[in-house]
C-alpha cells in the first residue's frame, strides 16, 4: 500500500513547531500519572479500562491553548502521547500483578518490592515501545489506507478541532468534579451506601442490586448499550438462573469448593455467599475459554501480521525529513539487550537467560500481533487478556515441566505474564499514538522518547499505587475484588497445583462455546458472568444513556463527561486509600473519622433502607447530569 506517497500531513515535514518541550513533558507525566491510576482503580474494581487518549488531548488543549495561550498543536499531541501511556501501562499491571500480593497474604511471605514492581511494569513497557519503533513505516506510514486506527484518528481530529478544545476540556473537568464530590460523599462520609443490594426471598438463591457510583456510569456510556447489554445478560444468567439452580438442586449437598452445604452457604452469606463459591468459578472458566476463542479466532490475521511486518521491516525511504526520523537503531537494540539482561537479573523472575530471551520474543510476537489487532478493530477490541491467559498457560506448563513449581513457579508464571500483558497493552496504545502523529506531522522519534518517559513514569505510580490500594482494603475485598487479576491468579494455581473446581470451570468453558455459536461476542458476557451483577447494572444504565443521547445527538460531549467521571472516583479512591491508612491515636484511621462524621447528626442514614433510597435518588440525580452534559451541552459547543 503506497497512499502514504501522496498524504500530506496536518504540520508539513518542513514546518517547525514546539513539540517535545518542558510543559509538555510536565503536563504529560502529571496526566500519565492521574489516568493511570484512576484506570488501576478501576480496572481493580471492575476489571475494565478505558482509553485515556482523547480526555488527555482535551486536557492538554484546555490547558496549553487556554490557560497557557500558547498554540501548538504538536505540543498538544506529545501532552496526550505521554499521558495515554499511564492507561495502557495500568492495563497490563492490574491484570497480573495484584496476584503476586494475594499470594504473599495466603503464603505469609513480604509482598514484592515497590522497585520489583516499578522494574517489571517499566520492562514491559520499554519492550511494548521499543518493538514498536521498527515496526512503525510497516505497519503506520505503509498501511496508512489500510490500518485506520480508530482511536488514533479519532485523536488526531478532536486535537485538529484545537479552536474547540477549551469548551470540550470544560466538560472532562465537569464530570471530574461531580465524580469526585459524589465519590466522597458516597464513600468517603458515608452519606449512603455505595451498593444497593436486595435479595429475593421467594426466589431463593437469587439477589439484585446496583454500585451507584460515578465510574460504572460512565464506563457504561463508552462501552455503548451492546457491550452493557452482554455484561449484564452475563449477570442475569449467573444471578437469576445459575445460581437458584444451584440453590434448588444442591440444597442439602456439600458441593467443592464450599466445605459446608449448599444450604448452609446461603443461610450464612445469602446470593453472595453463592456466587463467591460457585458461580466466580464458572465465570472464570467462561472467560478463560473467551480468551482462547477470540486468540484463535485472530490466528490468520496474526500469522498474516507477522508475516507482513517481516517483510516490511527495515524497508521504507531513507529520508531524513522530520516526519520520518524514528530513534536510532543501535538505541533501540542496546535497549532491547538491556532489558534481557534485567528480566535475567531480576530476582521475582527467577529464570535464566534462554528465558529471558524467549520472554523477548514472545513479546515481540504479541506486539506485533497487538498493534494491527487496534489498527483494525480499535483498543477496546484487543485480547489482550487472551494473550495473557496464552502465555501464563505455556509459562506455567514450562515452570512446572522443568521443576519449578510451587511459590517460585508461580510468582516465576505471574511475572512473566505480566511483561507481556504490558508489552501487548503498550504497543497497542503506541500505535494509536504513532497514527495520531503520523496524521499531524508529528516527529516519531519524539513521540517514542514522550512513549518512554510516559511509561517511566506511569511504572512508579503504578507500584505505589498497588502497595497503597493493598495496605487500604487488600486485593479481592469487596472494594477491590481485581477480577482479572484473581482470574489469572486462579489459572497458574489450575496449572501448578491442580486445586481447582474444575467442573465448574468447564461449566461455564461451554457457556462461553454455547454463546460463541449464537454469535454473540463471548468476552463481554462472560466477564458479566464473572463479576457480580452490581457491576454490570450501572454500566447497563449508562448505556442506555448513550443510547437515548445516540437518537438526538451526538455522543462525543458525554464520552468526554464519562471519561471525568472515571477519572473523578479514580483520584477520590486513591484518595481514600490514603486516608484508610493514616492511622491516628487511639488505633482509628482517617478514614473511619471522616466516615463517622454525617451518620453521627443524621441517624436515619443508619437504616439500610433509607440509605438506598437515597443512594438511588443520587445516582438517579447523577444520571441525569450525564444526560443534561450529552444533550444540553451539544448546542453550545
Amino acid at each position: 500500500m503506497n497512499e502514504n506517497k501522496e498524504f500530506k500531513p496536518f504540520v508539513p515535514a518542513d514546518k517547525t513547531m514546539p513539540e517535545f518541550t518542558g510543559t509538555s513533558i510536565i503536563l504529560g507525566i502529571l496526566l500519565a500519572v492521574v489516568f493511570g491510576a484512576a484506570n488501576a482503580y478501576l480496572g481493580l474494581r471492575v476489571g475494565m479500562t478505558v482509553s485515556a487518549s482523547i480526555p488527555a488531548a482535551v486536557i492538554s488543549m484546555g490547558m496549553i491553548r487556554v490557560i497557557l495561550k500558547k498554540e501548538s498543536i504538536l505540543e498538544n499531541n506529545m501532552v496526550q502521547t505521554i499521558g495515554s501511556a499511564g492507561e495502557s501501562v495500568a492495563a497490563g499491571a492490574i491484570f497480573t500483578l495484584p496476584a503476586l500480593f494475594m499470594w504473599a497474604k495466603e503464603w505469609g511471605a513480604d509482598t514484592p518490592s515497590l522497585a520489583e514492581i516499578a522494574t517489571i511494569t517499566f520492562i514491559g513497557g520499554a519492550l511494548g515501545i521499543l518493538f514498536m519503533v521498527p515496526l512503525r513505516k510497516a505497519l503506520i506510514v505503509q498501511e496508512h489506507g489500510t490500518l485506520p486506527y480508530p482511536e488514533g484518528k479519532a485523536c488526531a481530529e478532536v486535537l485538529m478541532a484545537g479552536e474547540e478544545g477549551g469548551g470540550k476540556a470544560s466538560i472532562v473537568f465537569a464530570g471530574l468534579g461531580i465524580s469526585a464530590v459524589y465519590k466522597f460523599i458516597t464513600d468517603g462520609l458515608k452519606a449512603f451506601p455505595s451498593e444497593v443490594h436486595y435479595e429475593i426471598p421467594v426466589y431463593k438463591g437469587a439477589g439484585f442490586g446496583a454500585d451507584i457510583l460515578p465510574a460504572l456510569l460512565g464506563v457504561g456510556y463508552i462501552c455503548g448499550p451492546r457491550i452493557s447489554s452482554y455484561l449484564v445478560a452475563g449477570g442475569v444468567l449467573g444471578w437469576f438462573v445459575l445460581m437458584p439452580l444451584i440453590v434448588l438442586f444442591g440444597e442439602n449437598i456439600t458441593l467443592f469448593p464450599a466445605d459446608v452445604s449448599v444450604a448452609e452457604v446461603y443461610a450464612q452469606a445469602g446470593s453472595f455467599g453463592i456466587w463467591s463459591d460457585y458461580i466466580k468459578y464458572i465465570g472464570a472458566g467462561a472467560v478463560a475459554c473467551g480468551g482462547i476463542i477470540s486468540l484463535v479466532k485472530s490466528l490468520p490475521l496474526i500469522v498474516t501480521t507477522f508475516r507482513d511486518a517481516m517483510r516490511g521491516f527495515g524497508k521504507g525511504t531513507k529520508t531524513e525529513e522530520r516526519t520520518n526520523q524514528d530513534l536510532d537503531m543501535r538505541f533501540i537494540l542496546i535497549g532491547i539487550v538491556c532489558l534481557i539482561l534485567a528480566i535475567w537479573l531480576v530476582p521475582i523472575i527467577p529464570i535464566n537467560l534462554f528465558g529471558a530471551f524467549f520472554i523477548v520474543a514472545f513479546g515481540f510476537f504479541f506486539a506485533t500481533v497487538s498493534s494491527r489487532m487496534v489498527g483494525l478493530v480499535g483498543s477496546s477490541n484487543n485480547p489482550v487478556s487472551g494473550m495473557t491467559i496464552a502465555t501464563l498457560l505455556v509459562a506455567s506448563l514450562v515452570l512446572k515441566a522443568t521443576g519449578m513449581a510451587g511459590q517460585a513457579g508461580m510468582t516465576a508464571a505471574i511475572a512473566i505474564g505480566g511483561v507481556i500483558c504490558i508489552v501487548a497493552a503498550i504497543a497497542g496504545d503506541t500505535s494509536q499514538d504513532l497514527k495520531t502523529g503520523y496524521i499531524l506531522g508529528a516527529t516519531p522519534r519524539k513521540q517514542q522518547m514522550g512513549e518512554l518517559i510516559g511509561v517511566l513514569a506511569a511504572a512508579v505510580a503504578i507500584g505505589t499505587v498497588l502497595y497503597l490500594l493493598d495496605a487500604a482494603w487488600g486485593f479481592e475485598s469487596s472494594e477491590l475484588p481485581a477480577p482479572q487479576a484473581t482470574l489469572m491468579k486462579m489459572i497458574v494455581e489450575g496449572v501448578m497445583g491442580g486445586n481447582l473446581p474444575w467442573t465448574l470451570v468447564g461449566i461455564g468453558a461451554f457457556i462461553a462455546v454455547v454463546v460463541e455459536i449464537l454469535g454473540i461476542p463471548v468476552l463481554p458476557f462472560a466477564i458479566g458472568l464473572y463479576l457480580p451483577i452490581h457491576l454490570s447494572v450501572p454500566m447497563m444504565i449508562g448505556g442506555m444513556v448513550r443510547w437515548a443521547v445516540e437518537k438526538k445527538t451526538t455522543v462525543e460531549n458525554g464520552i468526554l463527561y464519562s471519561s471525568g467521571l472515571i477519572a473523578g472516583e479514580g483520584i477520590i479512591g486513591i484518595l481514600l486509600a490514603v486516608f484508610a491508612i493514616i492511622k491516628l491515636p487511639g488505633g482509628s484511621s482517617l478514614g473511619d473519622v471522616i466516615g463517622g462524621l454525617l451518620p453521627g447528626f443524621i441517624p436515619a442514614l443508619k437504616n439500610t433502607n433509607v440509605g438506598n433510597i437515597i443512594g438511588i435518588i443520587a445516582f438517579a440525580l447523577l444520571t441525569l447530569s450525564l444526560w443534561k452534559f450529552c444533550v444540553g451541552k451539544s448546542e453550545k459547543v
